[in-house]
């Protein structure tokens, strides 16, 4: 697992009204002061990737669809330094990822309908001071492959 990447798995508690899920938490495994709370979405077979945030962490979950989430470590000294991670997040895989600072991530929707992802971040957005890095989702070198396996 690349160091500071931190992988919860969520409890739904279900009754007969419905389910409720705490999919982040202060006081958790990974906890950060959440200074913006936004809602991503991917559209299916579509891959939206990679880029990286200088000083930022941000935390995932899917609430509805599925995605495939990759990361690459390519933290000069760190001890996983190279290393690859992928999960997949979503109705029947109940994760929660904390992606550190420095690490580059993306995603590609999975599945036939469009994916719901709550990201919670420990600073704000700034328009003005973006602190994110982005590169190509193919042309890269990046030693992931997006394609699936079973074709």
């Amino acid at each position: 697992m690349i160091e500071g990447v931190v992988v919860r798995t969520l409890e739904p508690k279900t009754d007969d009204r419905g389910r409720v899920v705490e999919l982040f938490r202060c006081d958790g495994p990974a906890p950060h002061v959440a200074a913006q709370i936004h809602l991503t979405t991917v559209f299916p077979g579509v891959v939206k990737a990679w880029h990286r945030h200088r000083r930022r962490t941000d935390t995932l979950a899917v609430v509805s669809g599925l995605v495939r989430l990759g990361l690459y470590d390519a933290r000069e000294g760190s001890k996983t330094e190279n290393e690859l991670n992928q999960f997949f997040l979503g109705d029947h895989a109940p994760l929660a990822v904390t992606v550190p600072a420095g690490v580059w991530f993306g995603m590609k929707g999975c599945g036939t309908a469009e994916s719901l992802v709550i990201v919670v971040t420990d600073r704000p957005h700034d328009p003005k001071l973006p602190d994110e890095d982005r590169i190509d989702p193919v042309l890269n070198e990046i030693p992931f492959d997006w394609e699936r396996r079973d074709r």
